[in-house]
Order: C-alpha cells, then sequence, then structure tokens
C-alpha cells in the first residue's frame, strides 16, 4: 500500500521521473503476496521464495532510500516533498522486513542443509583424533 501511496505521490510531482520504482516495487510485491496466498511458494519448489522476498526487501530499501534522498532535495514541490517523506517511511518498513526475512531464509537455508548427506555425519566421522 505504502509504494502505491509513493507512486500516486510521484505522478502528481514534478519527480515524475522516479515514478517507475514504486510502481516496479508494488507489482512485485503484489505478485509475491499473491504466490504465497495461492500457495504456489509449494507447488514451485525450485524457486527459492524466502530468498526472492530477501532480494526483494533489500533492493527496494535502497532504492527507495536513494529516491527518497533525490526527491526531496531536488524538487520543491509539496507532492516531491510527501513522496520522499513517504519513501523514508518505506525504506524504514522495508527494512524491519528485511530483519524478519532474513532470520526466515536463515532457517529456511538451515533447513535445506540438514537435509544434505553432509548434515548427517556420525560421531566417529566427525572426530579427528587418530587414537585408532
Amino acid at each position: 500500500v505504502l509504494s502505491f501511496i509513493i507512486f500516486i505521490c510521484y505522478i502528481a510531482s514534478l519527480a515524475a521521473s522516479f515514478m517507475m520504482a514504486p510502481l516496479l516495487e508494488f507489482l512485485l510485491a503484489l505478485f509475491l503476496f499473491f504466490a504465497y496466498a495461492s500457495k504456489l511458494n509449494e507447488k514451485f519448489k525450485g524457486v527459492h521464495w524466502p530468498l526472492a522476498d530477501f532480494l526483494r526487501c533489500v533492493t527496494a530499501a535502497i532504492i527507495y532510500f536513494a529516491i527518497s534522498i533525490a526527491a526531496v532535495s531536488k524538487y520543491s514541490d509539496g507532492a516531491s516533498k510527501a513522496a520522499g517523506v513517504f519513501g523514508f517511511a518505506a525504506t524504514i518498513v522495508f527494512a524491519i522486513d528485511f530483519y524478519i526475512t532474513f532470520n526466515d531464509l536463515v532457517a529456511f537455508l538451515k533447513q535445506g542443509s540438514s537435509d544434505s548427506p553432509e548434515g548427517h555425519k556420525t560421531e566417529d566421522e566427525d572426530s579427528d583424533s587418530d587414537s585408532d
């Protein structure tokens, strides 16, 4: 929702050249929401869904921070300032989402590594002693 509000603010402002970033982020977030809601993540096991969500959060936070600084410092109209302020709020929201998603990604990767054959070593294989 915040990405859509920022998109509307950029359309109404002099900084309309920045409108593509919030639009793409809104569409990507909508796709991932639809994918999780319709259980596509369970059907398509080849896609690493937590990693895709993690990368979306990281790139969104960086991009929103950069375009918010540019919108607030370069343009003087009210809509640009509002888009910049909402962009800083979105940066904070995506940073929090980045932290939560990072924890989910770590749990997902640990779960995947415990299924590998290297994860099932016995104590004798794990030992480095030469007491034969």
